[in-house]
Parts: C-alpha cells; sequence; structure tokens
C-alpha cells in the first residue's frame, strides 16, 4: 500500500476545521487604550541582586491630606541644585516630604537621575521614606516619591498611584526640559 500526500488532505482539512470550531474566536481591537509607565525604580546599594528593590507596602494617605489641591502645600522650602541652576521647591505637609526634610537637616542629598518614558528623570535616594500613595495626574514640576525610594521631577504629565512630595516653583514646563536636559543628571537636594 502506497501512502500519498493526497490521502492527508482531507484529514488535514477535518482537523482544521474542528480545531477552529472547538477554539473560542480571539477578540478583535477596535481601539487602543494607553496605559501609563510607571518609573523605573533602581535598586538601593543594599538590595541584593536577588532581592526584589519595590516590596515596600503601600502606606494608607494621611487623613485630612489632599495632595492634589495645591492649597496644602506649606511654605516648607527646599532647594534643587542641577548643574549650575538652582531651583525652589515647596513641599507639601505629609510624613514623607517631613522625613525627608529631617534628612536634608543632616545633610543635603545628592541623587544621580536618569530620564524615564519622556516624562520624568528619576533616581534612588538611598533610603525608604514613609509613603502617602494616591492617585494623582502630574504635571511639569512635580516631585513625587515612588516606591518609598527613588526621587521623581515630572517634566510631562503622567497618571499613576504615587506619594506627592512637592512642586518646583517659577518655572515652566520647558524651562524645566531645558535644565534637566537630555540623558543622565545629578541632582542634589538641599534646605535653604
Amino acid at each position: 500500500m502506497k501512502i500519498t500526500y493526497r490521502n492527508f488532505i482531507p484529514l488535514f482539512i477535518l482537523v482544521v476545521f474542528v480545531s477552529a470550531c472547538a477554539a473560542p474566536a480571539a477578540p478583535v481591537v477596535t481601539s487602543v487604550t494607553m496605559v501609563p509607565q510607571t518609573p523605573t525604580v533602581l535598586p538601593d546599594a543594599d538590595s541584593s541582586p536577588t532581592e526584589p528593590a519595590l516590596t515596600h507596602p503601600t502606606e494608607v494617605v494621611e487623613e485630612g491630606i489632599d495632595q492634589d489641591n495645591p492649597e496644602t502645600i506649606g511654605t516648607n522650602p527646599m532647594n534643587i541644585q542641577i548643574g549650575n541652576t538652582v531651583l525652589t521647591a515647596t513641599l507639601v505637609d505629609n510624613s514623607s516630604a517631613e522625613a525627608l526634610k529631617e534628612a536634608l537637616a543632616e545633610n543635603p542629598i545628592t541623587i544621580e537621575m536618569r530620564d524615564y518614558g519622556s516624562m520624568e528623570k528619576v533616581g534612588s535616594l538611598g533610603m525608604d521614606l514613609p509613603r502617602n500613595d494616591q492617585q494623582i495626574t502630574t504635571e511639569a514640576g512635580d516631585i513625587i516619591l515612588f516606591q518609598g525610594s527613588a526621587f521623581v521631577i515630572y517634566y510631562a504629565p503622567n497618571s499613576w498611584n504615587f506619594t506627592r512630595l512637592g512642586k518646583i516653583n517659577d518655572v515652566t514646563a520647558e524651562e524645566l526640559k531645558e535644565i534637566l536636559g537630555d540623558g543622565s543628571v545629578t541632582v542634589t537636594l538641599s534646605l535653604p
């Protein structure tokens, strides 16, 4: 008995037909939804290579503080030096900003920051701060704490679950992007 490929063609068609009938149809995508990007967090020097750097639990937002309301921003000043430019920022009134101020009262903090997602500069603080995460849509100049240990300066909008630390004063989005420049940058935080 000689077997030819002609004998298998009807069998192949039958198998394909049965498989197509048994499998659910794939949904057709008719629109695309943009998913906000999450900042990348650089691991602390203390983190081991096998231990994830993003394992801090989210704390409850402090009662009575609306971090998205500019009226809740107090008169807590902070300097941000980028190259030869010194910007001033106003910190919000929450435990995260208070812990940052306490650390800055001891010494200025220098952070190596890099671009992420064409919307922010991000770098490790080298310490963990208390978190007051809530859904925030950022604007240029917003200073954000991400995952308790990453310091982020936004120069374009993003929406995610963050802790607001404050806002850079008197700078436009274009000016801020020019000051931050392309690529990596060294930023020094200090109290006036």
